[in-house]
């Protein structure tokens, strides 16, 4: 029985130890408050708190496989240092046999004019957040890990375009329109388990061009049409058009993300697109997010 720690059993961590678990690994989960330990604790695997920037908290145990997917929720460059940095360090140090894979962020890429990126394309961030993700890109990379670059994260009770868009918190770009990348949950915790399953059952070859992967679903949509989508089956009014845009949290880039890569290892996302995730994941239960 193969065995796989999941540090960081938020809401990617918490869907994919689930699937692992079906598949037949031993699991263990890892959270970094007690409070969401004890939201998992009805489990049937291992769940305990850890903070993985502290390297003396370390699981004596050893694992065929490492997913850290910690998320610090938003947050500084220096919480992004200890959480993703330092914890990918504390992990691969205490796990040095173990296959390795790191969750990161298609944020990395500052792409601007609407060009579609892959894995080969450059990744230079301009805010400090993104570039503390590349340094633990890096570490992982070096230590023949697997790196997996996240679109924006949707899902069943998550969607932040649904969210503003009900709050009544966003505004179009009228002058300068913008692609948005975006992969439901349940899709990333398939990647996740087709890659690691691949990785130990062949031992592919890890290097820096290998083991990046992008996951994003099939259809990077124009944020506009994002809107009108659910303006159209909300029967709610179209948010306005501003001009200037004011300047986003993570910067002003504007990319086509690709996940022909990853389809070409086998994946084939169940929710290919924004509207397909919409209609069959979140919408039936979009009273949970503040209708």
């Amino acid at each position: 029985m193969p065995r796989i720690l999941i540090a960081g059993c938020g809401y990617v961590g918490e869907a994919t130890a689930d699937l692992f678990h079906k598949a037949g690994w031993k699991v263990e989960g890892w959270t970094a408050s007690k409070e969401s330990a004890e939201k998992l604790s009805a489990k049937p695997y291992s769940i305990r708190v850890v903070d993985i920037s502290d390297r003396d908290q370390a699981s004596t145990e050893d694992f065929d496989a490492v997913i850290h997917c910690a998320s610090t929720r938003g947050g500084n460059a220096d919480l992004y240092r200890r959480v993703y940095l330092e914890g990918a360090r504390n992990l691969i140090a205490r796990f040095t046999r173990s296959t390795f894979l790191f969750t990161s962020s298609t944020s990395v890429y500052a792409q601007k004019n609407g060009e579609q990126v892959t894995e080969e394309s450059e990744a230079e961030p301009k805010h400090e957040t993104g570039k503390v993700l590349r340094e633990a890109e890096d570490v992982v990379l070096q230590h023949g890990g697997i790196v997996v670059r996240l679109a924006g994260i949707y899902g069943p009770g998550r969607s932040s375009l649904l969210r503003k868009f009900l709050a009544g918190e966003t505004q179009i770009d009228g002058a300068n329109p913008r692609y948005i990348n975006q992969v439901h949950r349940d899709d990333i915790a398939d990647a996740l388990f087709l890659l690691l399953n691949r990785k130990i059952e062949s031992q592919m070859r890890a290097d820096a061009g290998a083991a990046i992967l992008n996951i994003a679903d099939n259809q990077p949509t124009l944020e506009r049409e994002c809107y009108e989508w659910l303006a159209a089956h909300l029967h709610r009014p179209l948010p306005a058009a501003t001009v200037p845009r004011p300047m986003r949290k993570r910067g002003d880039s504007n990319k086509r993300v690709s996940n022909e890569k990853l389809r070409t290892l086998g994946w084939n996302p169940r929710y290919p697109t924004f509207q397909v995730g919409m209609l069959e994941s979140v919408l039936p239960n979009f009273d949970r997010l503040g209708a």
